[in-house]
């Protein structure tokens, strides 16, 4: 049942109409209905076939304005890299005290895990508890790393994780209602860009079929596919 807020704000949208990338920003803030600072999400609709191996997106990048959202993170090591994580400013440092607190107590206080690639046998055997939960470090998304220092910076800047979905889409939050339009814009154009750039060679056609982006609880407003062309 959506509010009558809600249904107030999404007058405001033309769903007949595709909008420049200006408008559909202005629009998103426009429309937030919310009481709280929502998240603003930007979904791309790609032509790929998420069956193909070389058609499937995964990797993490960081926006110029971050993400709005503090994320607390985990760091799986020992010895100097365990050191370096705690003055980098991860919130949790450990080894395999911290593994089998994760299993034996369900602890899940943290958003994100970082392991060096020595610790990975160990994070293996508790694969089925953080699998489901999108908690296990992948090398693609920068989260198995010898360089845990810079993993914890980047991903304390404001680090995004991406992965195509079985429908061909690539979710992301890029920002909250709070951000300016400007800010929005640049970390919008940032991201839509680098995506573009990482179009699989087999694809044949228009990469991107449309784009949208929304407010957590607000409306999808559509606009222009060629807003990311160079």
């Amino acid at each position: 049942m959506k509010t009558k807020r809600y249904q107030e704000k999404a007058k405001l949208i033309d769903k007949a109409k595709i909008y420049t990338l200006e408008e559909a920003v202005k629009l998103v803030k426009e429309t937030a209905s919310a009481k709280f600072d929502e998240t603003v999400d930007l979904v791309m609709h790609l032509n790929i076939d998420p069956k193909q191996a070389d058609q499937q997106l995964r990797g993490a990048i960081v926006l110029p304005h971050g993400t709005g959202k503090v994320k607390k993170i985990l760091v799986i090591a020992k010895g100097e890299a365990a050191e370096s994580a705690k003055k980098a400013g991860a919130d949790y440092v450990g080894d395999e005290e911290m593994l089998t607190k994760i299993e034996k107590e369900n602890w899940f206080d943290f958003d994100v895990m970082i392991a060096t690639p020595d610790m990975m046998p160990a994070i293996g055997k508790i694969g089925k508890v953080l699998g489901p939960k999108g908690l296990m470090p992948n090398p693609k998304t920068g989260t198995v790393t010898d360089d845990v220092a810079r993993a914890v910076e980047e991903i304390k800047k404001g680090q995004v994780v991406y992965r195509s979905d079985k429908y061909g889409n690539v979710h992301v939050q890029v920002g909250k209602v709070s951000f300016t339009e400007k800010q929005l814009l640049e970390n919008i154009q940032f991201f839509g860009e680098y995506i573009m750039k990482q179009r699989p060679t087999s694809i044949k056609g228009r990469f991107l079929k449309n784009v949208v982006i929304s407010t957590t609880m607000g409306p999808g407003i559509k606009f222009l596919q060629n807003s990311f062309d160079k």
